[in-house]
């Protein structure tokens, strides 16, 4: 496995990629630059979905109701990953820390998403043994998101619009809905696979596969009516040939043209394009140590560098040939 740096960039028209429940489920915004800001937490959220969804993986952190109605807590969804060691694993369990032990491992057999992201794990103790305390296992993610941000200032537009159904049994006035979206955003991700500590989740080249295309088309399939309205535009991955090698914050590198656009006015990718120069000078500064990229590309979003058969940016590049 190598170190991989990986810059993302979608759109999202009249929707809200990320809102914020302490305000009013707005989308989340910096309050200085006028950019949108989409969490680390979004983007798995949207990973993970993709995942068990699409592709059958099991998913620790996932919602799953219990008989009684109510959602499965933390301890709950550990000791169901218990319940699969086998019996005699179980009986031969004397403390709290075989038990953690067990379940750390058949949940990093089981779970793509613990191997990938990591996890905190609550362990029940012991029923036998009383005096115990819980414990938990804490396993830190070789796969790491920064925070998303658009490219450009945002402006939010207020929506209120009629609801289905009145307002109570016997009224006849119908319920109102109301809600914030943005025109148009245009957000960049940046992220990380660190493959040391993928050593310790066991993380597999399979898994990191999967990962890539969870992210392309785990957008796509984003079918809520807050969410409905993104797409993938450019997946770019930064394999390095040597270890610990890196760069860092390269969506720090990207810029939009031309430079007097007002970003508020933006409605469409068209209106744009995508500035690489100040990426392509950071690769090429690190080129020795850069194995190759590799990227998918929505051809929509215009580049100011495009690639050109097995080169982009000045690098060695392979087409993901994702859709």
């Amino acid at each position: 496995m190598k170190r991989t740096e990986i810059v993302y960039l979608y759109d999202i028209i009249d929707a809200n990629p990320n809102g914020d429940p302490n305000d009013e489920n707005r989308p989340r915004m910096d309050a200085e630059s006028g950019c949108a800001k989409v969490s680390d937490v979004r983007l798995k959220r949207t990973i993970r979905d993709y995942l068990h969804e699409s592709g059958g993986q099991e998913i620790f952190c996932r919602q799953i109701e219990k008989s009684d109605g109510t959602i499965q807590a933390g301890k709950d969804r550990a000791e169901d990953f218990f319940e699969k060691v086998t019996e005699k694993a179980r009986n031969e369990a004397k403390t709290v820390l075989d038990k953690r032990a067990l379940i750390e491992a058949e949940v990093l057999k089981a779970c793509i998403d613990v191997r990938l992201f990591g996890a905190t794990i609550p362990i029940p103790k012991l029923p036998k043994n009383k005096n115990e305390k819980d414990s938990s296992v804490t396993l830190t993610g070789p796969v790491q998101f920064a925070m998303g941000t658009s490219l450009h200032r945002v402006e939010p537009r207020f929506i209120k619009g009629t609801g289905a159904f009145a307002s109570g049994q016997g009224a006849q006035q119908k319920t109102f809905r109301e809600e914030y979206v943005l025109p148009y955003a245009l957000i960049a991700f940046y992220g990380i696979v660190n493959e040391q500590a993928a050593k310790t989740t066991k993380l597999t080249d399979e898994d990191v596969e999967a990962l890539f295309e969870s992210v392309w088309y785990g957008t796509k399939n984003l079918i809520t009516r807050s969410k409905f309205g993104q797409r993938p535009l450019l997946l770019l991955l930064v394999e390095y040939s040597e270890p610990n090698a890196y760069i860092g914050r390269l969506d720090r590198f990207l810029k939009i043209k031309p430079a007097e656009l007002r970003g508020e006015a933006i409605r469409d990718v068209g209106e744009l394009t995508l500035d690489l120069a100040e990426l392509a000078s950071a690769l090429n500064g690190k080129k020795a140590k850069i194995h190759q990229l590799r990227y998918a590309w929505d051809k929509r979003l215009k580049l100011s560098q495009e690639p050109q058969g097995d080169q982009f940016m000045g690098c060695s590049a392979t087409n993901l040939n994702y859709e």
